[in-house]
């Protein structure tokens, strides 16, 4: 037997373990298995090229409570290894890490990415365990060995009889750590990091019907059928999937697969996903992974951290901001890179030039894979448009890259259920909707209900007219005008439709300037002067007579501001204000201007300018029941 001491100079290394990584003690498991597949995993590459003198078989991990003698379990059937390596792995590679550990993290190292990275994976085990045995024995079949130690840098070290190949990690459950004892929460931990390593572990057993076994079905004198129960028999429980679904070439699948895959990640999750993309990247970087479109809504604040990272298989986190673009961060899905460190804090990741890379890298496949399904079939993806269109438009806005690919893919429909692209929009509305300076005016409305009468004047005028209803609409179209030649976006409530596409100026006023001048006076004794600005305009008579209208800019700005456009806050707390658009040829205006009485005019303002509120739903509470009760007494 070999007494010695770990190559540590600190002597509490253990406690400074277990008291900076508490908050993540739960990882010990994820570390412990990790080195029992790569152990796995090792043996199967020797085999392969003949370098060792065992058989691979079918290895599989086990991991084993005992809850009287407070352990746990975890055995593999991999590499194992000889007391010359023990020595070598576990009492100086390993600690030549803590080392750094504790002069980089003495201070700070309530960080919980610092375990792996520093080589001390195996040493994991002290946060949870005051002491471990490590029985293990070399594929090579040198004899097994034993190590033990509690905690402190001295450790034994023999020889035993161990005579399967492998090793087995015992954990001595320290009194502070009891909850590791419980099946449930081993099972929790296991299904968290290592439902889909890619060797088997087993947990437990469980009963299943005997597949070689069939029920015998009787009658009786009475011929009243009777059929025996089904034989039970009891098989090993893997707890884990080692062949999930983005591991294999998309060749393999079928979509069937692919829905099938999105349930075992998702089992709470009752809707179908729209479509998936499939992953598979070996240069410059190694990555899979399959991503999915869930069923979206207009709420950008959408439950984001659905996409799970992995390395080789094995679960790193949830939180994949940075590695994948931000607009993505809305799919669900799986990616799995070993070329992603499995402990590292976010602010390394954003730096890392190989986590920028595959972030534009699954920014380009999603637009090429967006492309693709547009193309094979577009009348499949104009219904998709509404569940998906605040992905794409999001990733318009936040990534040049998606922005320059979207114009194949992203729709622009209409308030009657057309889908266009961009060029076809262009192409279609040139000849129309070009104004007088040059400008083509792309017209759209954000409510087909609530602008239904400023929709119908503009498609009389034969102008098409975009239904663009998502929360960032502004400031796509801020983008959009900012690098599109010569366009503008104008809603349809924005101002009468004449002054939305100004063409020539043809227009002629029934009203002489003196009258004009009269009315303006008349209008704005009786209208609140702080809510609403007044403009005279010569329409059609049949046109309304009352308009009113909320300016583009002033609009858009406060609706920037309030989903995220930074310093806009001047404009969200300005008070609303309004255009009122009075029409001087329609019948009504040149009534109030020629009725008598002061008191009548009034009412005739008061009632055209209520009415006009009733049609932008800006007439409320105690003005909307004066108005009813007015309306009534006319009508008497």
């Amino acid at each position: 037997m070999t007494k010695g001491n770990i190559n540590v100079s600190v002597e509490n290394i253990f406690p400074l373990i277990k008291k900076f990584l508490y908050s993540d003690h739960e990882i010990f498991l994820r570390e412990l298995i990790s080195n029992a597949t790569d152990a796995t995993l090792k043996l199967k590459h020797l085999t392969s090229i003949g370098e060792s003198k065992s058989e691979y078989g079918n290895p599989i991990i086990e991991v084993k409570i005992d809850k009287e003698g407070k352990k746990l379990h975890i055995i593999d059937q991999g590499l194992g290894m000889t007391a010359e390596e023990v020595e070598k792995y576990i009492n100086q590679v390993a600690f030549s890490g803590a080392e750094e550990f504790l002069d980089k993290y003495k201070d700070s190292a309530k960080d919980s990415g610092i375990i792996g990275h520093f080589g001390l994976g195996f040493y994991s085990a002290f946060m949870v365990a005051e002491k471990v045995e490590i029985l293990t024995k070399s594929h090579t079949g040198a004899p097994a060995a034993h190590w033990v130690c509690d905690g402190s840098p001295e450790f034994t070290l023999e020889e035993a009889n161990k005579e399967t190949r492998g090793t087995e990690i015992i954990l001595h459950i320290a009194e502070d750590s009891t909850e590791f004892l419980e099946e449930a929460r081993i099972r929790e931990l296991l299904l968290k990091y290592n439902k889909f390593m890619p060797i088997p572990i087993k947990f437990g057993t469980k009963e299943i019907n005997d597949p070689e076994f069939t029920p015998k079905t009787t009658k009786d004198k009475d011929g009243k059928e009777t059929t025996e129960p089904h034989k039970q028999i009891t098989v090993d429980n893997i707890i884990n999937n080692p062949d999930p679904a983005w591991t294999k070439q998309p060749t393999e699948l079928e979509d069937e697969d692919y829905k099938s895959f999105y349930r075992e990640l998702y089992p709470m999750q009752f809707e179908e996903p729209l479509f998936n993309i499939h992953l598979n990247v070996d240069y410059p970087f190694n990555l899979t992974g399959i991503l999915y479109f869930p069923k979206m809504t207009n709420d950008i604040n959408i439950q984001k951290d659905k996409i799970q990272l992995y390395q080789n298989q094995v679960y790193v986190t949830d939180n994949v901001e940075g590695i994948v673009p931000e607009f993505l961060t809305m799919l669900r899905g799986v990616i799995d890179s070993p070329d992603i460190p499995l402990n590292v804090s976010r602010s390394y990741l954003q730096a890392d030039g190989a986590v920028k890379k595959i972030s534009s890298y699954i920014t380009r496949k999603v637009a090429d894979k967006l492309k693709s399904l547009f193309n094979s079939n577009r009348e499949d993806f104009e219904k998709k448009w509404d569940d998906i269109k605040i992905v794409i438009e999001y990733g318009m806005l936040s990534e040049e890259k998606f922005f320059e690919k979207a114009d194949a893919f992203a729709l622009y429909p209409t308030v009657d259920g057309e889908y266009y692209t961009y060029d076809e929009l262009f192409n279609k509305i040139k000849a129309k909707q070009t104004d007088k300076d040059d400008k083509l005016v792309i017209l759209y409305a954000s409510n087909k209900d609530a602008q239904h009468s400023y929709i119908q004047s503009a498609k009389a005028k034969g102008y098409e007219v975009l239904l663009l209803d998502s929360p960032i609409v502004s400031h796509l179209i801020q983008k959009l005008e900012t690098t599109k030649e010569n366009i503008s976006f104008a809603r349809v409530d924005g101002d009468h439709i004449d002054n939305l596409i100004k063409k020539e100026d043809t227009s002629i006023s029934k009203l002489s300037e003196e009258e004009k001048t009269a009315l303006d006076t008349l209008l704005k004794e009786v209208i609140p002067q702080e809510k609403f600005s007044v403009q005279l305009e010569s329409m059609d008579s049949d046109a309304s007579p009352f308009i009113i209208t909320q300016p583009e800019f002033m609009r858009r700005m406060k609706e920037m501001q309030q989903t995220g456009g930074g310093g806009m806050n001047m404009f969200g707390n300005m008070p609303e204000m309004y255009n009122l658009i009075v029409n001087t040829n329609s019948e009504l205006v040149g009534e109030i201007l020629s009725t008598k009485t002061k008191k009548k005019q009034e009412r005739l303002i008061s009632q055209s300018l209520d009415l006009a509120r009733l049609s932008q739903g800006l007439l409320k509470g105690e003005e909307l029941t004066n108005f009813i009760k007015r309306s009534y007494e006319m009508i008497k």
